[in-house]
C-alpha cells in the first residue's frame, strides 16, 4: 500500500495521452469549462469507485482551513436522561470533547493533453473529464485503506482458514476481533472492508467443509453477512491498481479491516476516519479546466480533500492465509 506511482510533471511538453500532475498555472478564469465542470455532478462510475471511497471514508463538507476535534468513537452512543426542559429555560448543550486540530484540505488534481487527430464523436472532452475522475477517485480510495492500515491494531493472532487446519470458522474469527475492539474501547466497529483474496479464502474455506452449516455460511451475500457480525454494512475491495509497467496490486489483498464510521457526518462526530471536502461550484466537488490549442487540449480536473484519521481507537486488521506457513 506504499508503493505510490511518481506522475510526472505537467511543463506544458508532456507527450499526448499522458496523465501528469496538473500544474496550478492552468487554473485560470480563462480555461475554467463550466460545462465539463457540470458534467462531474452527475457522473457516475461504472467500477463504483466513488461509493466504496464514500463508505471507507465519509464526505464531510468543509472550508479551506478547518479546525475538528479528535475524539472517541463513543460519544456516538451517549444517551441522556435530563433532556427534559423545564418551563424558563434551555435545553441541555450537547458537545463534543476531545483535542481540537486545525488542517486544511489539500488542492490535488491531473492533467492529459488529448491530441485532436486522436478524438471522435462530440463528447471526447467528457471520456477524458470521466477517465480523469475515476483516477483522481482511485487515488483517495488507495489513500484512505492506507490510513486505516497504518493506524490499526493488528491481530496477534495468525488466521488460517484451510481445509488443511481441521473446520476453520472464519466468521467466528472476525467476530472475535469485533468483541476485542469493543472490549478495549466499549464500541463495536460498525464497517467491515475485506480484500476480494481475503473474501475468496474465507469462501472456501467454508466450501471444503461439505456441511450443513458450512455450506449456509457460505451462501451469505454480503448483508446476510454483515448482519451475522452484528455491524452495519461489509464491503469487498476488488479494485486493482498499477504498481508498475507489467503488475498490479490489489487495494486489501489478504487483509480486512474493522472501523467505526457514519455517512452524513459533522465535522466533530466521532468516527476513526473522515474525508473532509472543499465544494469548488455549488455542489460540485471538481472544477474542469479546458485549454484548447490548434492541434490538441489539456484537459486539467482538480479538487480539494483531506483524508483524516479523527480517531485511532478501535481500528482492527486481520491478515488470513489458506495455508499453513
Amino acid at each position: 500500500m506504499n508503493t505510490y506511482e511518481i506522475l510526472p510533471k505537467d511543463d506544458g511538453f508532456q507527450s499526448y495521452g499522458t496523465v501528469c500532475a496538473a500544474n496550478e498555472s492552468r487554473f485560470t478564469a480563462a480555461n475554467y469549462s463550466e460545462p465539463l465542470t457540470a458534467f462531474t455532478i452527475g457522473w457516475k462510475n461504472r467500477e463504483e469507485i466513488e461509493s466504496l471511497l464514500n463508505f471507507v471514508a465519509p464526505v464531510v463538507n468543509v472550508a479551506r482551513r478547518f479546525e475538528f476535534k479528535v475524539g472517541d468513537p463513543d460519544q456516538a452512543f451517549l444517551s441522556e436522561t435530563d433532556d427534559i426542559r423545564s418551563i424558563g429555560s434551555a435545553f441541555k448543550r450537547v458537545e463534543f470533547t476531545g483535542t481540537s486540530v486545525t488542517s486544511k484540505t489539500f488542492n490535488k488534481g491531473l492533467t492529459i493533453r488529448v491530441d485532436h487527430d486522436d478524438v471522435a464523436g462530440d463528447d471526447w472532452r467528457e471520456c477524458y473529464v470521466q477517465l480523469l475522475l475515476q483516477r483522481l477517485y482511485r487515488n483517495e480510495l488507495r489513500r484512505a485503506i492506507a490510513a486505516l492500515e497504518a493506524n490499526a491494531v493488528s491481530s496477534t493472532t495468525n488466521y488460517i482458514w484451510s481445509n488443511s487446519t481441521g473446520t476453520p470458522n472464519p466468521d467466528a474469527d472476525i467476530r472475535a476481533e469485533l468483541e476485542a475492539a469493543m472490549n478495549i474501547t466499549g464500541v463495536r466497529p460498525n464497517r467491515l472492508i475485506l480484500g476480494e483474496v481475503a473474501w475468496d479464502i474465507r469462501a472456501n474455506a467454508y466450501d471444503h467443509q461439505n456441511n450443513a452449516g458450512a455450506n449456509r455460511s457460505a451462501a451469505l451475500n454480503l448483508e446476510e453477512f454483515a448482519r451475522k457480525l452484528f455491524i452495519e454494512e461489509a464491503r469487498v475491495v476488488s479494485g486493482r491498481y498499477q504498481t508498475s509497467a507489467t503488475e498490479k496490486s490489489s487495494f486489501l489483498g489478504n487483509s480486512i479491516l474493522a472501523f467505526y464510521a457514519n455517512n452524513a457526518v459533522m465535522k466533530d462526530e466521532p468516527a476513526n476516519i473522515k474525508r473532509f471536502v472543499t465544494p469548488v461550484d455549488g455542489n460540485s466537488l471538481f472544477r474542469v479546466y479546458l485549454e484548447e490549442h490548434s492541434k490538441f487540449s489539456d484537459i486539467t480536473v482538480e479538487h480539494y480533500s483531506n483524508i483524516v484519521i479523527t480517531s485511532t481507537t478501535g481500528i482492527r486488521k486481520l491478515v488470513v492465509s489458506a495455508e499453513e506457513e
